[in-house]
């Protein structure tokens, strides 16, 4: 997912580049999105793994 991301986010940088301004807004929310749902559910599997451990 966080590759997923990180490929808007250049998807984003490339347009800019080049002037598309309404794509690379959308291509940097889409990124945003997925770096947040990554972020999520890495902290959840971190807890849940140390609530694991500790068992």
């Amino acid at each position: 997912m966080l590759h997923y991301a990180v490929v808007f986010f250049v998807i984003a940088l490339i347009a800019a580049v080049f002037g598309f301004g309404g794509i690379a807004a959308g291509a940097v929310e889409i990124a945003r999105i997925l770096f947040f749902i990554f972020i999520v559910l890495a902290i959840a599997s971190f807890i849940i793994n140390a609530l694991r451990g500790r068992s």
